[in-house]
């Protein structure tokens, strides 16, 4: 890669998705299995026929709609099929999306700050420094955490909070609502961004960024792929709007392709929005990231563990892999893990005011987020993809060479390597 002043470029190649495996459930968003076929479950339509899509939106209503891309219901099976038999209108079942921990349940959980945790391991490993006690950057930068919502009172986050909005309502997101039940959208934003609660709490990589806490994640840790796709349009309509820089963190996925999600990301991207992504937690196997870390424009990235071996951090069994064969190239294809940061046994905030340790390529992400948004806070007319390229060199200057799939170079299971801070 060539080297073109303190920020440079790296070429996005225009590719196809892949359909890799994650780990994390993928279903078609029905439940009529469990019942007589009147459980409702969300469905998107689409039609060439402006007539028939007027009268099924009168039909059955509206949850969000995609104007070109149709728009998302709810109905029950038999009105399902009853639709697939109209040639006029194309309907498909819209898939749930789950975060992306290794672990069902948090490592370990508590009330109070824990002794000597104020930088977790994770943290005075992006700073390469080990007796870091305090962080700094982000200024001016947006960090978007699309989750199971984020507790805006939190001491460590409360400073941060730009935007409270919830996005599981449907028709339009209800504002100063993201209240988080489940704890994984707080433990997120808190690697990203928490600010140490006036020095008592816990510090994330970009203490002075913005907090946009957007839920589009319910209380079980699932949700439909159309309120993620409003979320992240939203997220590039508000850059646009504001004009200002914003970091979308998804520490979610899917083992499988959503159109919506797949435009959205695009749409986002284009408005110059730098989407980071969980890589999934299918490892050590080929071919495992799952989406939207598999999409060419989010960035993937994998976890790495709190063991040294062969001189660098290793990379967690539990954290997907791409493929070998595209191992050395440095490019950016369909399917690949892109950088790496800490995600095993990661220390953070807590949806109940406490703090948690998880596992998982979830905690990953927003390391890598944080790490973006102190980047392009120190250099503001930088471009999203000129923050993404700088991301990729600082990864190829801290080789991983520890994990199954890790080497030299670009490899499969590291990608480019650890970005940190400089």
């Amino acid at each position: 890669m060539k080297r073109s002043g303190k920020i440079f470029t790296t070429a996005m190649l225009a590719v196809t998705l892949m359909m890799p495996t994650m780990g994390v459930s993928a279903n078609e968003g029905s439940e009529s299995a469990n019942g007589n076929g009147n459980e409702k479950f969300r469905v998107l339509v689409d039609s060439s026929n402006q007539k028939n899509l007027n009268n099924v939106k009168d039909q059955y209503g509206v949850h969000w709609d995609f104007k070109g891309e149709g728009f998302t219901t709810e109905m029950n099976e038999k009105q399902f099929n009853a639709l697939q038999k109209n040639k006029n209108i194309k309907v498909e079942k819209v898939p749930e999306w789950e975060i992306a921990t290794a672990t069902d349940k948090p490592e370990a959980k508590y009330d109070t700050m824990a002794a000597s945790q104020s930088t977790p391991w994770g943290i005075k490993a992006i700073y390469n420094n080990s007796s870091i006690t305090k962080t700094s950057g982000g200024a001016g930068i947006n960090i978007a955490v699309l989750d199971t919502g984020v507790n805006t009172n939190h001491p460590d986050l409360r400073n941060n909070v730009e935007q409270c909005k919830d996005f599981t309502v449907g028709t339009t997101y209800t504002n100063n609502s993201c209240t988080d039940r489940q704890g994984h959208g707080t433990h997120v934003a808190g690697s990203a961004l928490a600010d140490g609660g006036n020095g008592s709490g816990v510090y994330g990589v970009a203490p002075d960024a913005d907090l946009w806490a957007y839920k589009v994640l319910g209380d079980d840790g699932s949700g439909y792929a159309d309120d993620i796709a409003a979320a992240i349009r939203h997220a590039g309509d508000q850059a646009s709007a504001l004009g200002t820089k914003v970091v979308i963190n998804m520490s979610l996925g899917s083992a499988g392709e959503s159109s919506l999600i797949t435009n959205a990301v695009n749409y986002a991207y284009n408005k110059g929005v730098l989407v980071i992504a969980a890589a999934g937690n299918s490892g050590p196997y080929q071919g495992s990231i799952g989406y939207p870390g598999a999409l060419v424009n989010a960035v993937a990235v994998a976890a790495l563990e709190n063991r040294v071996q062969n001189g660098t951090y290793r990379v967690a069994d539990f954290s997907s892999r791409g493929y070998s064969r595209t191992d050395g190239d440095y490019a950016i294809q369909k399917g690949d893990v892109e950088i790496s940061a800490p995600g095993a046994a990661v220390y953070s905030t807590w949806y109940d005011g406490g703090y948690a340790t998880i596992s998982g390529t979830s905690m990953a992400s927003p390391h890598a987020a944080g790490l973006a948004a102190k980047i392009w806070a120190q250099y503001p007319s930088a471009s999203n993809v000129d923050v993404r390229g700088e991301l990729q060199y600082r990864a190829y200057e801290n080789d991983i060479l520890s994990g199954s799939g890790a080497g030299y170079g670009d490899d499969y299971a590291s990608g480019f390597g650890f970005a940190t801070v400089q």
